[in-house]
């Protein structure tokens, strides 16, 4: 299978710079894949498609203020994405030429969104390393610290910082996807994070979940439908570009995932009442997927680097998927055009198009009904 099959024309413009306003009044566009049927709602109007004792499976990571701009000694500039640590020693992707033993400063200024090397998908990127002490930088006064690249191999590093990721957290800002080219505030930059994230870790947003308002969360709940939460941080497996020509020949990076037993039981029951299981973003789908065996989900935790592409036989309870609107020929795009088929997923992004819908992670919604759940 030839990953340009995947492809698809996304003019610049229908990429969004800016989240909606309230978050819940995005579009919604509703394709049923059991028999190719679109329709046009407002995201609010989901609970159009929900019962009573339907479950809402939500990805609760929380995305750390994990980019940061930093300088090497000779005054060139970097930017770090932080993807996880253990103690001073962190696995980075940079922006920017450096090699083992390369000397890194990290400064407190936020700068512009840039792209990682590497990487134009769906998330933040980039990679490489640094370590560490502090001190003040020379003019105004701001402090610093001092990293050193002490392993670097391919587009990744391991950084030695002096810090702990809490500290250089508080140096780092929210890492925006690569596409958002417009510079946004604070306050914007903090809509990337959903209303319900608690378990922090992840280096870009499961962006489905973006939409959600905690008022709308509530009004769900009062009309009897399951909230359920699962866990999975996002890591470069997620937004890092395919870059094989043949699809089967890409490999996902292993990602961290947590389904409590309380969660597992509330599906399993409600899937087997004939309940609707509604999995919020791809990072859900993968999350149930990676835990499920013969059609019930599995409490536990783990690593995955499950890639879901057309083939795949899903084996989770899930029924639908509610998503955004994807990169050409991404991982995400694969998952969701093996749910729905190809050909209903490029016939549905191109009326969504058509239609000026919003595209990628502060665009509109998807809701992607089952075949076993069409009508």
């Amino acid at each position: 299978m030839l990953i340009d099959e995947f492809d698809y024309p996304l003019p610049k413009n229908a990429i969004a710079q800016r989240p909606a306003v309230p978050r819940d009044r995005c579009k919604l566009l509703v394709l049923d894949s059991e028999d190719g049927s679109i329709k046009h709602h407002i995201f609010y109007e989901l609970s159009d498609y929900l019962m009573p004792g339907d479950v809402i499976v939500l990805n609760d990571t929380k995305v750390m203020h994990a980019r940061l701009h930093a300088r090497k000694e000779t005054g060139g500039k970097l930017e770090v994405l932080l993807l996880g640590n253990n103690g001073n020693l962190f696995n980075c992707l940079i922006k920017g030429k450096v090699k083992e033993g390369t000397k890194i400063i990290f400064e407190r200024d936020a700068g512009k969104n840039t792209e990682y090397e590497g990487n134009e998908n769906n998330g933040a990127d980039g990679s490489r390393g640094s370590k560490g002490n502090s001190g003040e930088d020379g003019g105004g006064g701001r402090a610093e610290v001092e990293g050193v690249v002490v392993e670097k191999e391919g587009g990744k590093c391991i950084v030695e910082i002096p810090l702990s990721m809490e500290e250089l957290e508080e140096m780092g800002e929210m890492p925006l996807p690569p596409y958002i080219r417009e510079e946004v505030d604070k306050e914007t930059a903090e809509m990337y994070q959903s209303v319900f994230a608690r378990e922090k870790g992840s280096v870009a947003a499961p962006t489905a979940g973006l939409h959600f308002t905690e008022e709308m969360i509530e009004e769900l709940k009062s009309k009897g439908v399951i909230i359920s939460y699962i866990t999975l941080h996002v890591g470069i497996g997620t937004f890092m570009p395919i870059r094989s020509r043949n699809v089967e020949e890409h490999r996902m990076e292993a990602e961290f995932y947590e389904i409590s037993e309380k969660v597992a039981e509330e599906i399993n029951r409600a899937s087997s009442r004939g309940a609707n299981i509604v999995a919020v973003g791809t990072t859900a789908v993968k999350t149930l997927e990676s835990s499920s065996s013969d059609g019930e989900v599995r409490a536990g935790s783990g690593w995955s680097d499950l890639f879901i592409y057309p083939g795949y036989e899903f084996d989770s309870p899930i029924t639908s998927i509610l998503t955004n609107f994807h990169l050409p020929k991404s991982t995400p795009l694969l998952l969701v055009s093996a749910y729905a088929g190809k050909d209903a997923i490029m016939k549905a992004y191109d009326e969504a198009l058509k239609r000026n819908y919003r595209f990628l992670s502060f665009g509109d919604a998807m809701l992607i009904i089952g075949k076993a759940h069409g009508g």
